[in-house]
């Protein structure tokens, strides 16, 4: 089989990775990143561009193209490789609506009886509508840009003061542009969360769980500092153990019956973010894609071949039944000094790549990599690299992961140390 992975980043890489395990399929990245270009071909292509990447795909004569990222989809590159009659792995721009407007999705799971947070909507014209309901809430507020904002457009906050600035700042396009011009304002939550990951093929009874993973998403240890795109990752996660069918059933099967129901044929992935709140499991988000940093713990542990699974979900065929392996798995992101405050320094080598992989059951993902002109892998994104480990339980994971980060060098450099730490010990 020919496949056409389109992204850069450490997801596409572990996605890569992925597909290549079985030794049976020719994989191509576009545009990939000088971590992947060591393990496949990369063909340069504006990945935001459907028309590109349909070209693309009908240059390469791809079997199974897979668009890994939100804003891919939101704009339609599955819908422009179905066009040509090819398969994609991904929903069209009518299912990636889901991640495309956070407004639309709380609209959505509500019409499906989805258990979420106290929520409302605000737009252009109604800061003063949304202050109010911020002023009806109490100890923890979020604010999140309607728009996709990399991961970026969420403030989680328990004062007042700074939930309001964020509204100001979005409303009035100072902080995201027209992403952040409406937004959604909830009620927030405690509790440990979940990453809930469900292959899908049209049909809501047949999506097939992934294993659950936790992920981080603040930059800070002890779960300070500013949201990001991921900071770290786990699987298995203990929260779900013999829940996932329940949670599917809440989360999962309701939210693509409906979709459905609204003429939706919705085939790739889903990502049900969750929250195990003292009241019950609450929805968080969902996301039309592998997350990231989540893909990068869940496909090694992952037995079944990919390739036959993605295809099988974006023919609508059959799920085949999903193996796991029993190990744990860990990873860590090392990103450049002040991620995710951009703009990010980049032009730094990286020293310690080698000596990294040489550690037992590692894996380094490429997340924003380049090459120098005397060929060093450099620095080129806020998050750079993705340094996964595997080990009998989350405690060894851990271990080798942290040995394998403390190996790899680059001035500035910055990765949480907690990563599955409270996991790793219980």
């Amino acid at each position: 089989m020919r496949l056409l992975v389109v992204g850069s980043g450490g997801r596409e890489h572990a996605l890569v990775w992925s597909l290549c395990r079985s030794g049976e399929h020719e994989v191509f990245a576009a545009p990939g990143n000088a971590g992947i270009a060591q393990q496949v071909p990369c063909r340069p292509v504006d990945a935001n561009d459907p028309t590109a990447v349909r070209a693309l795909a009908a240059e390469l004569d791809a079997d199974l193209v897979v668009p890994a990222a939100d804003r891919q989809l939101v704009n339609g590159a599955a819908d422009a490789v179905r066009s040509d009659g090819r398969l994609a792995f991904g929903p069209g721009t009518d299912g990636a609506r889901l991640e495309g407007s956070k407004a639309w999705m709380k609209e959505v799971a509500r019409a499906a009886d989805i258990p979420t947070a106290r929520h409302a909507t605000f737009g252009p014209g109604q800061e003063e509508a949304a202050l109010a309901f911020l002023d009806s809430m109490h100890d923890l507020y979020v604010v999140k840009t309607d728009g996709l904002a990399e991961g970026k457009g969420v403030v989680v906050t328990d004062h007042l003061g700074d939930a309001r600035d964020a509204v100001r700042a979005y409303l009035s396009g100072t902080a995201f542009g027209d992403a952040g011009r409406t937004l959604v304002i909830e009620e927030g939550m405690t509790g440990p969360e979940l990453s809930l990951l469900a292959v899908c093929n049209g049909d809501p009874a047949g999506a097939r769980p992934l294993a659950p993973s936790q992920d981080f998403k603040r930059v800070g240890e002890g779960d300070t500092g500013l949201n990001t795109g991921g900071m770290g990752a786990y699987s298995p996660v203990a929260v779900a153990d013999g829940r996932v069918d329940e949670l599917m059933d809440a989360f999962v099967v309701p939210i693509l019956a409906h979709l459905a129901g609204l003429g939706v044929d919705y085939r790739g992935v889903l990502y049900a973010g969750l929250m195990f709140t003292p009241a019950g499991p609450k929805l968080v988000e969902y996301n039309v894609r592998f997350g990231d940093p989540e893909a990068q713990v869940v496909l090694p542990r992952l037995t079944t071949d990919g390739a036959e699974v993605l295809l099988a979900a974006a023919r609508g065929d059959a799920i085949p039944a999903l193996g796991f392996a029993d190990d744990a798995c860990v990873t860590v992101v090392m990103a450049t000094e002040g991620y995710p405050v951009s703009p990010y320094r980049t032009g730094d080598v990286i020293e310690g790549l080698d000596a990294a992989a040489e550690v037992n059951s590692v894996t380094v993902f490429h997340a924003g990599t380049a090459r120098s002109a005397d060929g060093r892998f450099v620095t080129a994104g806020g998050r750079v690299l993705d340094v996964t480990a595997a080990g009998a339980d989350l405690a060894e994971a851990r271990a080798r992961a942290y040995e394998a980060v403390a190996r790899i060098d680059w001035p500035g450099v910055q990765h949480r140390g907690d990563i599955a730490a409270v996991a790793a010990s219980a």
